[in-house]
């Protein structure tokens, strides 16, 4: 709205109706100088993880660098504005990863919130997101309910989930025979969404659980939890769990001689990091899901590359879809011509999302990014050319066969 000036009354003394009029004009300069400022108000994203914690390795600052790249590759600027971004550490604590949304949103102005890699917090924050009309974009977190009962029109998930992870690695440990199973299950909401997801499709297949054993997170000795999986005779015995946790448990597995024994050890979470920490003459075989591997082709270790120069290590799965996903609303912010986040989610769901690992996916009405999952193993140390090369891929699975059907989702939005 126009600023209004209140002109002087005649009679007014010249000095004082000279210093009048030079306020006036002063006022009228400003006023579109102040509109400009305005109007150039950065575009403000945030990165909410675990910084500091059990799976800060596999997320924390290696997606603050991650989102870094995502917009130099954008322009470093949009509309205009130039884009600007913070972070914070959540803790695992869904009320500390809330109160940290709310201040984001209504306080510094981000406009969307990006990897979390917390079932609980995602929960949390998706809600705030649809009450603030805000965005928020999970990078990987296992619960259901984010995508299914609690899913939200401001909401999205861009790598796998627990369901994905489940699937994959249930169907790729035990191939075509029915399998016992035993599991060793992180206490937590994601833990618990993956273990029932994975016994359903157990069961559905013809094999059995055996049983299973929860774990807090953060614990360093897995001896009880090791000998009860032993004990139960069961073919597989499935981790579900990650960062710290997995690997001390695969470390003392391996102490335990279980493999030796003839049982599997099926970890449902490990990624790149894990399998460098514990090395491959340890890890081989293990099952590994995600949609980006840095050795993969030509585009996907570029890429590595350059985050590694920005960071000194190799980026995880989770790292790469925090770039993907920013780099998408960036694009997608630009498209619109607007920061307004009806018309921004509009243009997300509209446009396939490209990028150096992703090809024509698409965001499904529930916020899933159906994009192409990857199955594959730890190689075995004598079959690694070098000290990067990880991994062997097995197969890839389109979004269609990886993710939960629209059919068994309890999403409402997949309804309308």
């Amino acid at each position: 709205m126009p600023e209004t000036i209140t002109l002087p009354r005649a009679g007014t003394p010249r000095p004082l109706l000279r210093l009048a009029r030079w306020i006036a004009a002063a006022a009228l300069v400003a006023a579109p100088a102040a509109g400009h400022a305005q109007s150039a108000a950065p575009i403000k994203i945030g990165i909410l993880n675990d910084q500091g914690g059990v799976y800060s390795s596999i997320t924390g600052q290696g997606s603050v660098a991650a989102a870094r790249l995502a917009i130099e590759d954008a322009g470093g600027t949009i509309l205009g504005r130039p884009v600007e971004l913070v972070f914070a550490d959540h803790q695992h604590k869904p009320d500390l990863g809330a109160t940290i949304a709310r201040e984001w949103y209504d306080v510094q102005g981000v406009d969307a919130i990006f990897d979390i890699y917390s079932s609980g917090v995602s929960l949390a924050v998706q809600r705030i997101a649809e009450d603030k009309n805000k965005i928020v974009v999970v990078s990987m977190a296992s619960s259901g309910l984010i995508g299914g009962k609690q899913c939200s029109p401001n909401g999205m998930q861009w790598a796998n989930d627990g369901y994905a992870v489940s699937n994959l690695t249930v169907r790729g440990s035990s191939g075509a025979t029915p399998n016992s199973w035993f599991f060793i299950t992180v206490d937590y909401t994601a833990g618990h969404s993956i273990e029932a997801d994975a016994s359903r499709m157990i069961r559905a297949a013809g094999g059995t659980v055996a049983g299973a054993v929860r774990f807090p997170i953060g614990t360093p000795d897995f001896s009880s939890f090791l000998l009860r999986a032993q004990a139960s005779g069961a073919k597989n015995i499935g981790f579900i769990g990650g960062g710290t946790d997995l690997i001390n448990s695969v470390k003392q597995a391996d102490e335990f001689g279980i493999r030796a024994a003839g049982q599997r050890y099926v970890p449902f979470s490990m990624t790149t990091v894990d399998i460098a920490a514990v090395g491959n003459q340890v890890a081989a075989g293990m099952p590994v899901v995600l949609s980006y591997y840095w050795g993969e082709n030509e585009a996907t270790q570029r890429w590595a590359e350059r985050f590694r120069q920005a960071t000194g290590r190799l980026p995880t799965d989770p790292q790469a879809n925090v770039y993907s996903a920013v780099l998408h609303y960036l694009k997608s912010v630009q498209a619109a011509g607007t920061r307004d986040t009806a018309a921004v989610l509009q243009r997300m769901r509209a446009t396939p999302v490209e990028d150096v690992f992703t090809r024509g996916a698409r965001i499904r009405a529930d916020g899933r990014l159906m994009r192409e999952l990857i199955y594959a193993e730890a190689k075995p140390a004598g079959e690694m050319r070098n000290a990067d090369d990880l991994l062997r891929i097995v197969s890839r699975v389109p979004g269609e066969q990886a993710f939960i059907p629209p059919q068994e989702s309890e999403c409402a939005l997949l309804r309308r």
